[in-house]
Parts: structure tokens; C-alpha cells; sequence
């Protein structure tokens, strides 16, 4: 029998707010994928539809079903999604450089973006678990420095820098939100500060490269750092009202690279100028906003991590995001969650708005 509870305590607000930044989205990526100098890729556009279809399925399915029957569930949906990872690496498809996606069907899936939801679900489960006032020691934080390591290794192998800096920046921000404690928290500080310097030496020369045309862009114009160059004469020309929608020239003549994807921020700011930008920016604020407070009225510990996680998880993609097409952060390949195209993206983030309304409901069914 249907309880009528879900319609009272049901979060419009948040709905409404997601409805608006899709509808933003699914505008952008028609006009970034209808250039006059390519072959017009409106089948992306369409395909993003039926990729957002799949997504409010997602959202209502985890919204229905109680959040805290993940609890119960987490390391079934840790194990899976690591053997996920695996068969990637060992059968998946091959494209880009990278090998990120298997093929189910007529689809295309990346299971990298669903390691993210299980990371922050298992964190959520062990910190809810074991949390107490002084903080987690060293000791304790071994099994969540396992639960992100592991993923993050799979992830780098494909390799898939972006996402597995994602991965751990969730882990970082839910473990300093449930606390660490003092002494463990200046050893932490200081290993990265010695160890860190040593990162380089580990990374390959492509990204190497993307690093150093970060710092300099104009080292290599036309190769490495076209990407960053041409983003900024993009958001740049749009100046304070844009060029008007489907009128960017950037865009229409092809210079701007993965305009559908890394840098539909770009197309978003030579449309719209820094006006548009503003109010982009503001609705991303709304929603990290939105996703602390859900956490901060929710009573169950597990809740509230959970929620802490998410809204981490979406305020880091916004943050690299923006910050590659503005040459603020090394173009590391992460999406603008709602606005740019792929389809396991928008199911994942569809799928934590579900759950951010599931713990916003629930904390008055059960209060």
C-alpha cells in the first residue's frame, strides 16, 4: 500500500533544484553538440535523454528503499563494484588511451562512477560504526585507507586519473569530517608533505605533461596546452552576457576539444558570458548547500556520513571541473555533474540525489 508519508515529507525543494540544473545540462549539450564545422552529433543529445530516463529510475528506486538498509548491504556492494573494476581492466573496452568501460548490450558502462557511490557508502558504514568524540588514530583509519586504495589503484590502471583523485578527496573530506585525532592527524600531515614530492616520480609522461602545461600552458600551444588555451579564449569571449545561445564561435568552429564533456563549462560561459556563469555557479552552491544541511537535520550517524560523502562527491567534480576549463586545476578528465554528457555519470549522481532525499525524508518518518 502506497504511505503517504512520501508525499509529505518528500523534498521538492531539492527535485525542483535538480530539475533545474538538468534542464541547464540537456540545453548546453545540444548546442555543444551541434558544431557547424563536425558532423553534428545530435545522437548524443538523445542518448543523454535516455541517460537521464535511466537516472530518475535510479533516483526513485533509491529513494524508496530505506537508506539504512545499506548499511547492512555496503560490503556486497563494495565487492561487487571492486570485481567490476577487475573485469575492466582485464575484458573491458578499449578507447582513448584507456580502457574505463564494458560493453552491456547497446550500452556502455563505467564502473569507475558507481566505485565512488559504493566508497562512500562503506566509509559511511565503518565511520557510523566506530566514531567516537577523541577521533579515529591511526590504527583505526587502516581499514578505510584500504577501502579507498584499493579502488583508486584499479582506477589508476586503467588509467583514470581524474576519478581516482575524486575517490580519494570523498575519502578525505568524510574522514575529516567524522574527525581524526590530533597526533594522527599531524603524522598524516606530515607523511604527505615528505612522501608527496615522490608522486612524480610515479606518474606517467602524459600526465607529467598535463601538470607542467597547467602550470605554463603556452610551453606547448598547439599541443598540450591547446586544450587549456583555447578554454579560456572561450569563457573569456562570452564577457559579461555571452554571445547568445547556439552563437559561440569557439564551439561552432570546433576549437574547443571535448566540448560535449570536459569542457562543456566553456560552451556553458561563451554563451552566456560570466552572467550565466554566475548563475550556473550559484545553483551548484544551492545544491552542495542543500546536501550539508540534509546532513546536518539528519539524527542517524550513518545518515548523515552518507550524506557528508555525496555532497562531497559532487561539490569536488564541480570544483575540478570548472576549475580545468578556467586553468585553475590540470585537466585531469572529470565531468560536470547534471550538464556534461555520460551516461553512467548521470545515472550515478541521479542515483546519490536519491539517497541525499531518501535521508532527507526519512529523518522525519523516523524521528
Amino acid at each position: 500500500m502506497f504511505d503517504r508519508r512520501f508525499v509529505t515529507y518528500f523534498d521538492w525543494g531539492l527535485l525542483g533544484l535538480i530539475f533545474i540544473i538538468g534542464l541547464i545540462g540537456l540545453v548546453t549539450l545540444y548546442s555543444a553538440v551541434t558544431s557547424a564545422t563536425l558532423t553534428p552529433q545530435k545522437t548524443l543529445y538523445f542518448k543523454q535523454m535516455i541517460w537521464y530516463c535511466a537516472g530518475m529510475t535510479g533516483m526513485v528506486l533509491s529513494f524508496l528503499v530505506n537508506y539504512k538498509s545499506l548499511y547492512r548491504w555496503a560490503p556486497a556492494i563494495y565487492v561487487v563494484c571492486i570485481l567490476l573494476l577487475i573485469y575492466v581492466l582485464m575484458m573491458g573496452k578499449y578507447g582513448g588511451g584507456a580502457r574505463r568501460w564494458f560493453v552491456l548490450g547497446p550500452i556502455s558502462v563505467q564502473p569507475s562512477e558507481l566505485v565512488k557511490i559504493a566508497v562512500i557508502i562503506s566509509l559511511a558504514r565503518y565511520y557510523s560504526k566506530f566514531s567516537d568524540t577523541r577521533g579515529f588514530t591511526l590504527r583505526e583509519l587502516f581499514t578505510p585507507l584500504i577501502l579507498t586504495a584499493i579502488p583508486f589503484i584499479l582506477i589508476v590502471k586503467q588509467p583514470d586519473l581524474g576519478t581516482a583523485m575524486v575517490v580519494v578527496l570523498i575519502a578525505g573530506f568524510m574522514t575529516v569530517f567524522v574527525k581524526i585525532e590530533r597526533r594522527s592527524l599531524l603524522c598524516i600531515v606530515s607523511a604527505c608533505t615528505i612522501t608527496g614530492p615522490l608522486v612524480w616520480f610515479l606518474l606517467k609522461g602524459y600526465q607529467k605533461k598535463r601538470i607542467l602545461t597547467f602550470i605554463n600552458p603556452d610551453r606547448d600551444p598547439l599541443g598540450a596546452g591547446y586544450h587549456i588555451i583555447q578554454s579560456k579564449i572561450a569563457i573569456g569571449s562570452g564577457m559579461i552576457f555571452g554571445k547568445g545561445y547556439l552563437k559561440g564561435t569557439q564551439k561552432e568552429l570546433s576549437f574547443l576539444p571535448e566540448q560535449h564533456t570536459d569542457f562543456i563549462f566553456s560552451v556553458f560561459a561563451e554563451e552566456w558570458g560570466f552572467a550565466g556563469s554566475v548563475v550556473m555557479l550559484f545553483l551548484f552552491l544551492m545544491l552542495i548547500i542543500w546536501g550539508l544541511n540534509i546532513a546536518y537535520r539528519c539524527r542517524d550517524p550513518f545518515g548523515t556520513i552518507l550524506a557528508v560523502g555525496i555532497t562531497a562527491m559532487m561539490f569536488w567534480q564541480i570544483f575540478i571541473n570548472v576549475g580545468m576549463a578556467m586553468g585553475l586545476m590540470p585537466i585531469v578528465g572529470v565531468t560536470l555533474p547534471f550538464i556534461s554528457y555520460g551516461g553512467s555519470s548521470i545515472v550515478s549522481i541521479m542515483i546519490c540525489v536519491g539517497l541525499l532525499m531518501n535521508i532527507s525524508m526519512r529523518r522525519f518518518l523516523f524521528e
